[in-house]
């Protein structure tokens, strides 16, 4: 073999080395994430491996004026979102208190209301709402970061929020909504319900309190977390009185068609089986009434 031919024998067995080398790189990177498309939906769920958000085309949800008993909470929210849509000032959001009585329902219904009136109004505006899981949390830094390039304002939701035992992962949701030195941008809000205020166990707290040097300390770091919410929207145990509005507000909106007093006996008779009154009770015996008549909902 003379010398050139030695040569392109040597630059071919380099050639393949370095195929391999990066056949191996690129299995050990990961791909860079996707930007994603904010034009398939208004509603997406966010999933941190691989970093992608899955639109949701349609929110599973009940129309804002069907929330019964919650008045209050529903204007204060409703107002909130509509300021932060249109590019004012709003807060961060958590809504805590009694199992059942329409926090998260209240979140999707107020998002979808304020992008009615964007419609109305013939404006191509969104706002986006985004999901993310609860055992997701730690991912928000990366969530934040393909919500601070997107064109359209957004909210990040997380239901059923809490923290127990050692777990850690509240440190990234309190940067996330006021540390850093960047912050939080703008563009994006956090709206979160829990059945705790704090969003920790009363036993975590008092056990925290209870072994530290300096008990205030101790347990400020955590229970500072529910400060970096700026409304407080809290969900009390609705009276018989607002269980039956609830009851009487969804069987004139799917048309039940059932007299009064039946539909308040058995509407009673129902919640007493259950041992509670909330307005996911109320929804549960239209679910059941309505079957029972051989009627559709939706």
């Amino acid at each position: 073999m003379d010398s050139a031919q030695q040569q392109a024998s040597e630059l071919k067995h380099l050639v393949a080395r370095l195929d391999m080398l990066l056949d191996l790189v690129g299995r050990a990177v990961p791909p860079a994430p996707r930007t994603p498309d904010f034009t398939r939906a208004d509603a997406f769920v966010w999933h941190p491996s691989p970093e992608e958000l899955e639109p949701v085309e349609r929110v599973n949800r009940v129309e804002i004026d069907l929330l019964q008993g919650v008045d209050r909470a529903r204007d204060l929210l409703l107002e909130n979102t509509r300021r932060f849509a249109e590019g004012f000032a709003a807060n961060n959001v958590l809504l805590w208190g009694a199992r059942g009585m329409g926090k998260s329902s209240l979140v999707k219904a107020a998002h979808a209301a304020v992008n009615a009136q964007f419609a109305a109004r013939d404006s191509e505006e969104r706002l986006k709402l985004i999901e993310i899981h609860r055992e997701d949390i730690e991912s928000l830094p990366a969530l934040m970061k393909h919500l601070k390039a997107a064109p359209h304002r957004a909210i990040i939701f997380c239901d059923d929020l809490s923290f127990d035992g050692d777990d850690a992962s509240y440190k990234s949701l309190k940067a996330a909504l006021e540390g850093g030195i960047e912050g939080r941008p703008e563009s994006v809000l956090f709206y979160a319900t829990s059945n705790r205020r704090h969003l920790l166990p009363r036993d975590m707290i008092e056990n925290e309190r209870s072994t530290a040097i300096n008990p205030g300390e101790a347990v400020e770091e955590k229970v500072s977390l529910s400060d970096r919410f700026g409304l407080w929207l809290g969900f009390h145990k609705c009276s018989q009185d607002d269980y039956l509005a609830m009851v009487t507000a969804y069987a004139a909106h799917f048309d039940l068609g059932v007299a009064e007093d039946t539909l308040r006996a058995e509407a009673l008779e129902w919640a007493t089986t259950r041992g509670s009154r909330s307005g996911r009770v109320a929804f549960q015996f239209i679910q059941d009434l309505a079957g029972r008549l051989e009627r559709r909902l939706g």
